[in-house]
């Protein structure tokens, strides 16, 4: 096995030497280790004290940490675990439980251990330590105890902040304390799944159930850190520890860490073997941002394995420590162990999953009481949400009906004054009122004519000539319009006014006889 891993590793190595030449210095080491446990002699290191960003491999340092308290006396694995508003707001992955909402401690380690859930990580931080901050600095107290250097705490569950590192030779340390100190637990970091009501929630860790004798701990994910692992593994009473750190997808990791168990439980630790506490410092002052090459906007978003991988960003204080590095992004491509051998390799699939039962409340009756609860309550939202839904929709069909009855109203309204207004006829020629007896002839400049009389009113009185008799009337331009009958004249009326008009053209005609 061994000389199969060296020959994968020296054409790695040749092929990065080809490809960066002169460049070959600038190159970014995604940090490697092997180590054993018992002795904590080192089998194999490649950049393993180079400052990194932990991602959720930062969990296995809050479980030390609450393990710790426990030993203590100051908690108990029953106390309880409360959900914040702050917590539940952390984002994926998380279990997603409401603020306020309780569950054991020993549930807690199980869920982060598996899930990875960053609000119940939160959640232990703030019930713990009073506050993250103050979490965070029991942590920072604890690595000091157990002998970690290059690590640096500021949260309890990894999510991305650019103060936050470690580094692999820390994180073996912490390995190792997490089996030596707490040997009851380890079965704490093996689990492959957790069931939760009918959910199962297959562990993170692609190495459980698919490499023999690996029997944890945790693995991580963040775009500025890549894809890292804490691994153990346990042959014929000899165990081993594997770490692996700035992968560029979940499988690469996995095949790295195979690769090294491979090369480690072929190897035999010497007298002369370098130990993690004689580990020389690294030269490097900050963590290397991998972004540009783990989350390359060109491609599909790289998920670990299991649901709600975490993808956020490390922040532009990373960006900065990497232009002050002078590292290239090409650089950052080319530094991982033998990436191209990879492509077409794979782990034997998962064995089959044996689920832990996990549950909110003190005991798992109260759980599904809690549970009942919650789920009547989400029930009652969802039909209270659909009747607002539907009251809404039926105001608003009303709404519109009476907006479309007004307008039919005004419509009606306003035709009927329109054809009202159509009936009534100015009093003008061609417009003359039923009623009228006489009215005012217009002419074509539209100015009214001179009055006239009806038939019945008397002549007007003409001049006389010398001896008392009457002068010839002169005959006149003006037309005489006769008056027409109303429609309310009486037929009498009509005999009197001919009789009047035929007097009239007799009186002319002795007239006109006498002008001649």
């Amino acid at each position: 096995m061994s000389n199969r891993f060296l020959r994968r590793l020296s054409l790695g190595l040749a092929t990065l030497a080809g490809l960066l030449g002169a460049q070959a210095a600038d190159a970014v080491t995604a940090p490697v280790l092997v180590v054993e446990v018992d002795s904590g002699k080192v089998l194999y290191a490649q950049g393993a004290t180079d400052p990194w960003y932990p991602a959720s491999i930062t969990k296995l340092m809050t479980t030390y940490v609450a393990l710790d308290l426990v030993r203590q006396g100051k908690v108990s694995l029953d106390s309880m675990i409360t959900i914040s508003a702050a917590a539940a707001a952390e984002p994926p992955s998380k279990m997603g439980f409401k603020p306020g909402t309780q569950l054991t401690l020993d549930n807690a380690l199980k869920i982060i251990m598996v899930k990875s859930a960053n609000d119940v990580a939160f959640a232990i931080g703030e019930t713990l330590g009073g506050t993250v901050d103050g979490f965070a600095d029991m942590m920072n107290e604890t690595a000091r105890k157990i002998g970690m250097r290059e690590s640096r705490w500021y949260n309890p569950n990894g999510l991305p902040d650019p103060r936050q590192w470690t580094s692999a030779r820390d994180m073996a340390v912490l390995g190792r304390a997490l089996l030596r100190d707490f040997p009851d637990s380890h079965d704490l970091f093996s689990i492959s799944a957790i069931q939760f009501g009918r959910s199962v929630m297959a562990n993170h860790n692609g190495l459980l159930g698919r490499y023999a004798g690996v029997d944890g701990m945790k693995t991580g994910f963040i775009c500025a850190g890549g894809f890292n692992v804490v691994a153990s593994a346990n042959r014929n009473g000899r165990r081993i520890l594997t770490i692996v750190m700035g992968s560029p997808s979940a499988r690469e990791r996995d095949l790295k860490a195979a690769d090294l168990f491979d090369y480690g439980f072929g190897q035999s630790a010497g007298w002369t073997a370098q130990t993690l506490d004689a580990m020389p410092a690294s030269s490097i002052g900050a963590p290397p941002d991998m972004r540009p090459y783990i989350c390359d906007r060109k491609k599909p978003m790289p998920i670990d394995e299991g649901p709600g991988a975490i993808a956020g960003a490390a922040g532009s204080a990373g960006a900065q420590f990497l232009g002050a590095a002078g590292l290239s992004s090409s650089a950052l491509t080319l530094a991982t162990l033998n990436g191209a051998a990879a492509r077409n390799r794979t782990l034997p699939p998962r064995a089959p999953l044996q689920p832990i039962l996990v549950w909110i409340g003190r005991d798992p009756a109260e759980g599904q009481i809690m549970l009942n609860e919650q789920a009547e309550a989400e029930k009652a939202a969802a039909a209270s949400s659909r009747t607002a839904k539907l009251e809404a929709a039926k105001a608003k069909r009303e709404a519109a009906l009476e907006a479309a009855k007004q307008k039919r109203a005004a419509a009606l309204e306003a035709k009927s004054e329109a054809k009202s207004q159509g009936k009534a006829k100015p009093a003008v020629a061609g417009g003359v009122p039923r009623s009228a007896s006489a009215y005012t002839a217009v002419d074509a400049s539209g100015m009214p004519e001179a009055k006239h009389t009806q038939a019945h009113t008397k002549p007007a009185t003409t001049a006389t000539q010398k001896g008392g008799k009457p002068a010839p009337a002169k005959p006149t331009s003006a037309k005489v319009t006769p008056a027409k009958p109303t429609a309310k004249a009486k037929p009498g009326g009509a005999k009197s006014a001919a009789k009047s008009s035929a007097a009239k053209s007799s009186a002319a005609k002795s007239a006109a006889t006498a002008d001649e």
